[in-house]
């Protein structure tokens, strides 16, 4: 089983970057596609940022160009980099990764506060 433990949230300006890590441990190898999601208050969580394992990242409307996902290898580490950073942004931001078997792991989430 993957174990995901996440890190990197905080209080930010508008216009200014964080970067959000996901840690993750057990058998990697096990796993199909990392992925960002994130959930404001009163909404319902969505997807920001998914990463096949066989490459070819994908982002949600409203963060393309903005946020990027990448992924160590070494570390078994991903991460979420976001830039030009919105109040609208602002969210509980959780890591997910999908399993070949079809199941699937959850970051316990980081909050992220962007202040205008």
């Amino acid at each position: 089983q993957v174990q995901l433990v996440e890190s990197g949230g905080g209080l930010v300006q508008a216009g200014g970057s964080l970067r959000l890590s996901c840690a993750a441990s057990g058998s990697a190898s096990s796993i199909n596609t990392r992925n960002w999601y994130r959930q404001a208050p009163g909404k319902q969580r969505e997807l920001v940022a998914r990463l096949p394992s066989s490459g070819g990242s994908t982002y949600a409307d409203s963060v393309k160009g903005r946020f990027r996902i990448s992924r160590d290898t070494g570390r078994n580490t991903f991460y979420l980099h976001m830039d030009s950073l919105k109040p609208e942004d602002t969210a509980v931001y959780y890591c997910n990764v999908l399993r070949w078997s079809g199941t699937s792991d959850w970051g316990q989430g980081t909050q992220v506060t962007v202040s205008s």
